[in-house]
């Protein structure tokens, strides 16, 4: 498995019993595996989404802004593009959906080929970095199907253990299907699973899937979380609890 990045002198080495006491406590934890959701979690994409709905919400003639925006988060492009379609003054057919469904994608995919490794904080990667050698098997679930090509863009292309997405479900969050194949591709029970979440779909799909989640940014406020992370490095403190 391929490190994240090669600064050896920054970061902080253990000792053999070190190591073993840590990973004795994630046992105790009863947690073998981590699924992140991505966009919002490893990284941030909202910008790119929110540009690629736009223009084609405009050239749709339908009003669009942030705040319905916010209501996409953590669900598929076909009920993203449901929603949005509130507003429009005509029914358009599946044929018609669809079409507008693959332009948005497209946009969307061209804007994301601005992502770098820049894109992936010091501090998440430290952390991840941190979760691998505490034993963890880590995963990704996430409902979008350019989950891959984002992985890639960052330099996480080959890091995580699995990787579930919109390319293998049929039901997306906050039905828990993502998060259930994430498991079962780590060969793992989901309760042996923590979900880290931070959309409200998201968290409900974990609750659904009988695992705990941790929350971050606006999903640690939401009461469906199990902790309440403040930044993404206190996901350290939580599986040695």
């Amino acid at each position: 498995m391929q490190r994240l990045w090669k600064e050896p002198d920054e970061i902080k080495t253990f000792t053999e019993e070190e190591e073993n006491i840590s990973k004795e406590r994630v046992q105790r934890m009863g947690k073998k595996g981590i699924i992140f959701d991505l966009d919002g979690v490893i990284c941030h994409t909202d910008k790119y989404h929110y540009q690629a709905w736009k223009k084609l919400a405009d050239k749709l003639g339908v009003y669009f802004d942030e705040v319905i925006n916010n209501r996409l988060r953590g669900v598929s492009r076909m009920e993203s593009l449901n929603i949005i379609l509130e507003k429009c003054d005509r029914e358009l057919t599946i044929q018609e959906k669809e079409a507008c469904a693959e332009e948005k994608n497209e946009i969307y995919k061209e804007l994301l080929k601005n992502m770098t490794t820049e894109d992936l904080s010091r501090e998440v990667r430290e952390t991840l970095e941190q979760l691998r050698e505490k034993g963890l098997k880590l995963a990704i679930g996430s409902s979008s199907k350019n989950a891959g090509f984002i992985l890639e863009r960052i330099g996480l292309g080959d890091f995580f253990d699995t990787v579930s997405d919109g390319n293998n479900i049929t039901f997306s969050k906050p039905d828990p299907e993502v998060f259930l194949k994430a498991a079962q591709f780590l060969n793992l029970q989901p309760e042996q699973c923590l979900v880290v979440e931070d959309a409200e779909a998201g968290l409900l799909a974990a609750k659904r899937g009988n695992m705990d989640c941790a929350g971050i940014g606006e999903g640690a406020e939401s009461h469906l979380t199990t902790y309440k992370l403040c930044d993404f490095q206190e996901l350290l403190s939580v599986i040695e609890k």
